[in-house]
């Protein structure tokens, strides 16, 4: 028997105001997966992921984490999803050794010095332990907020964007890690604007525009021109 989804979405509508973000998208992402969401913006990336994360609530449809309704069980939900968003979810006035005491406290994780330096370590932000975020540059908050992630050791992984602000050093970090995390069993869902390298780590394309998921393939069955071009094609249609 195959085992249900991670990441299963039905139907799944949002509406703010008069606009309609998402219109009933239907999509799975199994264990061991990873699917790349591409769309212009304003296409609902960000609001599907922020579904599925709990931080909104659907109109109509339904999603699932890990067998928890986003909306009925959205405390379950939390305890498998590692969000990483355009917002890093840091407290500026903390150091980065405080910013992960704070959160693995409140999800009841290790959170004994030597288990946070070894999580700062891993991203190369040991030498900065004690620093107020504030003094971070963008990408070294980036990788901080990685760390916090990676800490919490989720089921499923939702990413926004996440490669930008990063230099080569933690984009291999997190090429390795994401890597690692499918291996373990991990799904991941991943908004990006890339058409080349951020898709190295993927397994299924899905374009969204308008709401609507206009193609979902698997990334090997198309090469990055031939993915451009279905872009352009499904975006332009819109325009």
């Amino acid at each position: 028997m195959t085992a249900d989804p991670l990441i299963r979405v039905t139907g799944l509508t949002k509406v703010f105001g008069n606009a309609l973000i998402l219109d009933g998208v239907t999509i799975e992402v199994k264990a061991g997966e990873a699917v790349a969401l591409l769309g212009a913006n304003g296409a609902g990336k960000t609001t599907l992921l922020k579904v599925l994360a709990t931080i909104t609530r659907p109109t109509r449809g339904s999603a699932t984490v890990a067998g928890h309704d986003c909306v009925r069980d959205a405390e379950g939900v939390r305890r498998h999803v590692g969000l990483i968003a355009h917002g890093s979810y840091l407290y500026e006035d903390l150091t980065a050794i405080e910013n992960l005491r704070f959160w693995s406290a409140f999800a009841g994780r290790d959170a004994r010095d030597a288990a946070l330096q070894a999580a700062l370590t891993d991203v190369e932000l040991d030498a900065f332990a004690d620093e107020r975020v504030r003094s971070f540059s963008a990408g070294m908050k980036r990788r901080l907020a990685l760390a916090r992630v990676a800490m919490l050791e989720p089921t499923v992984l939702l990413l926004d964007e996440p490669f930008s602000a990063l230099d080569q050093r933690a984009r291999k970090w997190l090429e390795e890690y994401l890597g690692s995390f499918k291996d373990r069993g991990g799904a991941v869902m991943m908004a990006t604007h890339s058409f080349s390298r951020d898709l190295q780590i993927t397994d299924r394309v899905a374009i969204l525009a308008a709401g609507k998921i206009a193609l979902d393939t698997p990334r090997s069955a198309v090469s990055p021109d031939e993915l451009r071009r279905l872009y352009a094609l499904h975006t332009e249609d819109l325009a």
